[in-house]
């Protein structure tokens, strides 16, 4: 048996009645994910459990079947295995992101407003020079900060910050290993064209993280880099904005849990790292950007690559509705729908079909991102699970959206899902 899921991150939304209370799933043309909906079974599930922050970290180890509740030790230190840090048991990771902030010329930093989280997604080759230099100014080149200071490039906007364990140093810092799960540190996207003063870190200890923000924005708001980028049209990565804390993850390996080997493919280091944590292969897709641009058919042609070398299991992540829902970009959320389905999923199920081995194929959201919000929510998601031995009869009326999914099974969590989905004993 082959197992794959698909998970087109954050495509589930809420209806729009300036679009006929259509949502982006509901307009997108999907042939292959509906095909498989009209033949297999459609429901909904709860990814974020309650008192949870319906973030990617939480949602995604839940649709691979964990419990974030005691799973989830922070976002950033799963990235953080993904860009090859390593981490000792007392360091604290956080998650970077190159911002874009504006506000008047004389300003007062806190007075200012966040208008993109991810810089006009910067490059990374733009973005590692940018960090470079933090972490020479703010970081590890920094003498007052005793050698617990680090931070680390990673892909385009996302980056991490990792501080040792030490005594309290000249710049400040002092118990962050004791005092970090107290911080208020809040992600940039839930934030958007706020005044971002109502939102620096807070919490016992964490002043540093504001003093390490605000500097940054002296440092980088002038740098060539941006200049460059003003001068060509883009949002400049002017802030650096400290979110995500966490530590060392320890989750059970996949194959303990479900008894198969696997891949994750994903352009995202978050959603590397969950698999590099649960000892899954991380397969490199060249071109693969987390954005409208990336390279759908790369993701499907190293997915065969991996069924064909043995794997039992694929997770194959697209960030792109996700980013275009963050951006209020309604036609490139569908637009990403519709090149998941058919540049992702349509080469795979192809490949499967013709395998001659059973398959199963569950394609879900891993949380919601509204539109008319711009950030996540937490409400449950759609799902299609479709086995190749199904001998359920054809619906048409069973399609991949928030609605033909509320009148299927309903699962509780992402857990009970992925139970449902990799038992050896049912027919769908």
């Amino acid at each position: 048996m082959k197992y794959l899921i698909l998970v087109p991150d954050g495509s589930a939304d809420w209806p729009n009645e300036d679009a006929g209370e259509k949502t982006p799933m509901e307009a997108a043309h999907m042939p292959h994910i509906n095909g498989l909906a009209e033949r297999g079974e459609v429901g909904m599930v709860k990814t974020i459990p309650d008192g949870i922050a319906p973030g990617s970290d939480a949602a995604n180890l839940a649709v691979m079947g964990y419990d974030p509740r005691t799973d989830l030790t922070g976002r950033s230190p799963l990235e953080a295995v993904s860009m090859g840090v390593e981490l000792a048991d007392t360091d604290v990771a956080f998650r970077v992101n190159l911002v874009t902030l504006k506000g008047g010329a004389d300003a007062d930093y806190d007075d200012l407003h966040i208008v993109d989280h991810s810089a006009g997604d910067i490059t990374s080759d733009e973005a590692k020079t940018l960090i470079e230099y933090i972490d020479e100014k703010l970081g590890s080149g920094n003498p007052e900060n005793g050698g617990r200071v680090t931070f680390y490039p990673g892909f385009s906007y996302r980056h991490a910050l990792v501080i040792s364990e030490g005594a309290r140093i000249a710049s400040g810092i002092g118990d962050v290993s004791g005092e970090a799960a107290g911080y208020a540190l809040t992600p940039p996207h839930d934030v958007l064209e706020q005044r971002i003063g109502e939102h620096m870190p807070k919490g016992k200890g964490s002043d540093f993280l504001y003093r390490f923000m605000k500097e940054s924005y002296e440092l980088l708001k002038d740098h060539p880099i941006n200049t460059d980028r003003a001068r060509r049209g883009l949002n400049v990565a002017n802030s650096l904005w400290i979110w995500g804390q966490g530590k060392r993850p320890a989750l059970e390996s996949f194959r303990s849990k479900f008894g198969i080997d696997g891949s994750v493919i994903s352009a995202v280091d978050l959603i590397k790292g969950i698999g590099i944590c649960a000892g899954l292969d991380s397969v490199h897709v060249e071109g693969a950007t987390g954005t409208l641009d990336t390279n759908f058919s790369g993701k499907a042609n190293k997915a065969i690559e991996a069924f064909e070398s043995g794997k039992d299991f694929v997770y194959v992540h697209v960030e792109a509705p996700d980013e275009c829902s963050h951006q209020g970009d309604r036609a490139g959320k569908i637009r990403a729908l519709e090149l998941i389905d058919s540049e992702v999923l349509e080469p795979i199920l192809s490949y499967l079909e013709g395998s001659g081995e059973d398959y199963r194929i569950l394609v879900v959201p891993d949380h919601r991102t509204p539109l008319s919000i711009r950030t996540h929510s937490d409400e449950p998601v759609p799902f299609v699970i479709f086995d190749s031995r199904s001998e359920k009869p054809n619906d048409a009326s069973r399609v991949f959206s928030e609605r033909s999914g509320e009148k299927g099974r309903q699962f509780a969590s992402g857990r009970e899902l992925a139970t449902w989905f990799f038992r050896y004993d049912i027919k769908i």
